[in-house]
């Protein structure tokens, strides 16, 4: 009888990912398994079935394989437990997060250290033009004395009792007998009969220690340096984790940085914004001259062209948005008052309108009102 199509068997697409594939076959082995169904030939085939699709499909280079030529591409690459592995160490692999051990035994290996994160402030300038910074951390480096085992240098290192040196212990989960993580050795398959003084059998002690971060020009809120090796000490000898430096870019006095334009809400005198003129601007290289046109109303923005940032993604910067907020004049003498005053009654007195916001919105008022009233 033709073998069915893996993809077929799991209930997948081709083009499903491998998160997808596993989840797939995790509900048909937990489904179709023998020690959930006993005695039932069908379920232990589906079982088998998913098994052997699970084995070629979560591997990178028989699926490859598999999907330009078929089954026959694989050969005997796949299609029993006598195939890679076996579907014992298949089962064991898909559900080893599920119940915190594997299904072959063994003993635990060494393992990577944890990453660690560390938040760094920024000021806006800096995260623009880039530098580099000294920064001091927590962590866990390795117990130099005892080599990172935690045993006394020189003291002899006896097999666990509860596992017998395998590191894992069998547990009954319900119709499922899995092995974990032995509860006495922590996975290591020994025990430590004198422990070491200086790091109390850990293996790894806490300090701290000072590295240097080069932060690249652009940076924004929320960017991440990746500082390899820089992590926690990995337990039994294994590799340090990664220490992951995070960005945050503290609010600026003047601007507020949106993508790759900065924004800016820049003052204008009322006489200015009327009758036109030009005003200094800062910006990050220094202040420019911005023309003003005459009548220009708050809220207007203008664009200077190229005094933005250049992130670290763009080969070009972008702009300064200036929102300009017109301002009322205040501590007016008497003199400046009446010359105001003068001019409001100029200005209504000349019939036409001067203020195209406020007619605007008193026309819609006048319309709303009489809707009610009406």
């Amino acid at each position: 009888m033709a073998k069915r199509d893996y993809y077929e068997v799991l209930g997948v697409s081709r083009s499903a990912s491998s998160a997808d594939i596993k989840k797939a076959y995790r509900r048909l082995a937990m489904k179709n398994h023998p020690d959930r169904n006993p005695d039932n030939a069908e379920a232990e085939a589906r079982f088998k079935e998913a098994s052997e699709a699970y084995e070629v499909l979560s591997d990178d280079q028989k699926k490859a394989t598999y999907d330009q030529f078929g089954h026959a591409g694989l050969g005997g690459a796949a299609g029993g437990p006598g195939g890679a592995g076996g579907f014992g160490d298949i089962f064991g692999d898909i559900f080893s997060d599920i119940f915190g051990g594997g299904m072959g035994g063994g003993r635990q290996r060494a393992s990577r250290g944890a990453d660690l994160r560390y938040d760094l402030d920024l000021d806006l300038e800096t995260a623009i033009d880039g530098d580099t910074i000294e920064i001091r951390i927590p962590t866990l480096d390795q117990c130099e004395k005892c080599g990172g085992d935690g045993a006394e240098p020189g003291s002899p290192v006896d097999t666990c009792g509860t596992c017998q040196g395998v590191g894992q212990v069998r547990i009954q989960q319900g119709f499922l007998s899995i092995q974990q993580t032995c509860p006495d050795c922590h996975g290591n398959g020994k025990k430590v009969r004198n422990p070491c003084k200086k790091c109390h059998g850990e293996g790894r002690l806490q300090s701290s220690k000072t590295l240097s971060v080069k932060v690249p020009p652009g940076v924004d809120n929320g960017d991440r340096i990746r500082l390899s090796g820089e992590g926690e000490a990995g337990e039994m000898g294994g590799p340090s984790g990664d220490l992951y430096v995070q960005i945050n870019v503290r609010p600026h006095e003047f601007f507020v940085r949106d993508g790759n334009n900065l924004r800016a809400n820049v003052p204008v005198d009322m006489i200015t914004a009327a009758l036109g003129g030009e005003i200094d601007v800062p910006t990050l290289k220094g202040k420019v001259s911005l023309r003003v046109p005459a009548e220009t109303q708050s809220g207007k923005t203008f664009r200077l062209r190229g005094q933005g940032v250049q992130s670290v993604r763009t080969s070009s910067p972008g702009d300064l948005l200036c929102k300009v907020s017109v301002e009322t004049p205040v501590n007016l003498n008497a003199s400046q008052k009446k010359l105001l005053e003068e001019l409001h009654e100029s200005l209504e007195a000349s019939g036409r309108s001067h203020s195209p916001a406020t007619t605007g919105w008193l026309d819609k008022a006048k319309r709303f009102f009489g809707e009610k009233l009406g």
